[in-house]
């Protein structure tokens, strides 16, 4: 008798589904008519990418102490392409064409072609990942860790100039051949504790904990690929 679909999916496998659904939302608060202020839309939007990341983190764990399924690693990777690619992209987007200087067409066609870009990478990354998969070290960016980083250089709302080189740039590392180290627990532990307080406190106390994820994750691209090569010399 074959089996019906549902009956594939692992617990880890449920969680990437949530992980997904987190990212779908984040995109249908930013466009449906629900009337919500701006602050507030792109406010809900950041946080639901933000658990869509903490989700990621959970089915990880799940898969590690229950196992796979057969098709866990496949969905997975499509989770992620909807939560850590295309929803952070549709964010970039809505924050920097609702400002008053977005009036100007070129800066549309601007960030659209570094979005384009970011997503191209983003979907080499996620088809080829597994394929290259490591168990010491990640080939390219970790793809959450490039979501990170730009989510809340768009949240902060940093000027549309350095958006631009920055979409890029975090697209293209996540598809080099760079090598990062994968994160001890107390690393891991220090960014599940950044992400939930960003997640509740947003820009209060002059946005301290969102620069503070930034700069974590800024940290670890550029001293991580150097900590890993001393290690394996």
């Amino acid at each position: 008798m074959q089996k019906l679909m549902v009956s594939l999916l692992s617990v880890a496998d449920l969680i990437s589904i949530i992980n997904a659904i987190f990212g779908l939302l984040a995109i249908i608060i930013l466009f449906g008519n629900f009337g919500l202020d701006l602050n507030i839309q792109i406010r809900v939007s950041f946080s639901l990418i933000l658990l869509a990341l903490l989700a990621d983190g959970v089915d990880g764990i799940f898969a590690r102490k229950f196992g796979k399924s057969e098709i866990g690693e496949i969905l997975d990777s499509m989770a992620d392409m909807t939560s850590f690619v295309i929803a952070p992209s549709i964010f970039i987007y809505f924050v920097y064409s609702s400002t008053t200087d977005f009036l100007l067409f070129y800066r549309h066609i601007y960030l659209i072609a570094a979005l384009i870009l970011f997503l191209s990478f983003g979907i080499i990354r996620l088809a080829s990942f597994h394929l290259m998969k490591k168990n010491e070290f990640f080939i390219g960016l970790p793809t959450p860790a490039s979501t990170i980083i730009l989510l809340n250089l768009a949240y902060l709302e940093i000027e549309f100039i350095y958006i631009l080189p920055a979409v890029v740039i975090f697209g293209a590392a996540m598809a080099s051949n760079i090598k990062f180290p994968k994160p001890r627990i107390r690393m891991d532990l220090i960014a599940t504790i950044l992400i939930f307080l960003t997640l509740i406190l947003g820009k209060s106390y002059y946005a301290i904990f969102p620069f503070l994820l930034l700069s974590a994750m800024i940290i670890y691209i550029l001293i991580g690929p150097i900590f890993y090569k001393k290690f394996v010399e």
